[in-house]
């Protein structure tokens, strides 16, 4: 649809000025829905929000109150691209724990980890570049790639994460090599699936054989509610992974605060892109943020957050079981904040998802995580972390009836 403005001399076609990348970038689908469901009769579990009674206010207060007496000159001033020194030290020595062993310089601060996502399009991606993902995955990194006019070879997900046996094949079928294979081993977004050891060791394998980089998005990994932590891809292959991570979903997403771990010839590369961005991320909240992981808060709170999250898991889980129809199926996350529900073929979860709001409960439709609209047309992505165990339990039970009174009109 065109777009005109009004001018002295008549209406300005503005779709005529627009860059050809616009024509590829399409709105969120969550944050879209998100908008849908802002009522507070709908119950939601469609958005990736953390529980917002938990968060640490007095804490982030108290480092508020401290920075502005203390340290007032720093906290409100311009700072470096890289971001704040002793904040890069602090997740260095974190990440060392799980074996990723980078020093602080290569780190970089993002605004968020969407931002990392966009940076890393914009210094890999240029129009037509193909790039591996699975399918499904995280929508929010489809939505940035495809704004820099990315081709996605997609490979397919099973209970166990993406069905690495394929890389192979699929990459001997193609004219050329992609540029790196995006993969979220840790809790999947959306299907909440891990990957195990065997097969990360086969995508490093599989990216030494090619040439290929790595991107490891790795934003809940230290949500665990069972099992035990799996070595990061980024601590297998160091010197062809790029690592991504952030404090959204452990300490707050209002604070914006991610981060992009790599070989420094390729965080140089970043840095110059953030810099053409926004400069560098807010030197108040990685202040903050530095201030609460540093006082020892973040650790205690994390350990809060399992307990909470893992038991809202298992009351969405059990409430499925309860109410839900027969022929439905849903992954086992062992962390995070989703899993992935599978209900019977008839259905049709984004042609039904109009009545389910109608019946004041939200998802979102399993086809928007797929790249190329191909597939999860029975399926839904569903958040257990930001509802109370009423509102889930209640919400499942809406959701069941909407599902039962959709397949008597299929029969």
């Amino acid at each position: 649809m065109t777009v005109y403005a009004t001018s002295p001399d008549g209406p300005v076609n503005w779709e005529r000025m627009l860059a050809q990348r616009t024509r590829s970038m399409q709105s969120s689908a969550i944050r879209e829905l998100l908008k849908i469901t802002q009522e507070p009769s709908v119950i939601s579990f469609a958005g990736g929000m953390p529980a917002p009674e938990l968060f640490p206010v007095r804490e982030i207060e108290e480092a508020c109150s401290y920075l502005l007496r203390n340290e007032p000159k720093s906290a409100l001033q311009y700072s470096t691209t890289e971001g704040h020194r002793p904040l890069r030290e602090f997740l260095a020595e974190s990440m060392a724990k799980y074996g990723i062993q980078h020093s602080p310089d290569n780190i970089l601060i993002t605004t968020g980890s969407q931002q990392a996502l966009d940076l890393l399009g914009k210094i890999f991606i240029d129009p037509d570049t193909e790039i591996l993902t699975g399918s499904p995955t995280y929508l929010g990194a489809i939505q940035a790639w495809r704004a820099y006019q990315a081709q996605f070879i997609t490979i397919p997900l099973d209970d166990k994460g993406m069905q690495v046996e394929l890389l192979e094949e699929t990459l001997n079928k193609m004219d050329q090599m992609p540029r790196f294979i995006y993969v979220l081993p840790n809790f999947h977004n959306p299907a909440g699936t891990t990957l195990p050891e065997e097969r990360r060791r086969e995508v490093v394998r599989i990216a030494r054989k090619y040439d290929l980089i790595i991107v490891e998005d790795d934003p809940y990994g230290a949500l665990r509610y069972e099992g035990e932590d799996i070595m990061p891809i980024a601590a297998i292959a160091p010197e062809r992974t790029i690592y991504l991570g952030t404090f959204s979903k452990t300490l707050t997403p209002g604070l914006r605060i991610g981060w992009i771990v790599g070989p420094a010839e390729i965080i140089l590369q970043l840095v110059r892109a953030k810099q053409g961005a926004d400069l560098h991320s807010s030197t108040f909240d990685q202040m903050i943020a530095n201030d609460v992981a540093q006082r020892g808060i973040l650790k205690v709170h994390v350990k809060k957050l399992r307990k909470v999250y893992g038991e809202r898991r298992d009351i969405m889980q059990d409430a499925m079981t309860e109410f839900w129809p027969e022929g439905s199926s849903w992954t086992h996350p062992e962390g995070g904040l989703f899993l992935w529900a599978r209900v019977p073929e008839p259905i049709n979860t984004l042609e039904i998802f109009k009545k389910v709001v109608q019946n004041k409960v939200a998802y979102v439709p399993g086809v928007n995580f797929y790249p190329h609209g191909d597939g999860g047309f029975n399926a839904m992505r569903l958040n257990f972390s930001n509802a109370q165990p009423e509102q889930i339990v209640e919400g499942i039970h809406r959701l069941g009836k909407v599902l039962k009174a959709e397949l008597l009109t299929k029969h």
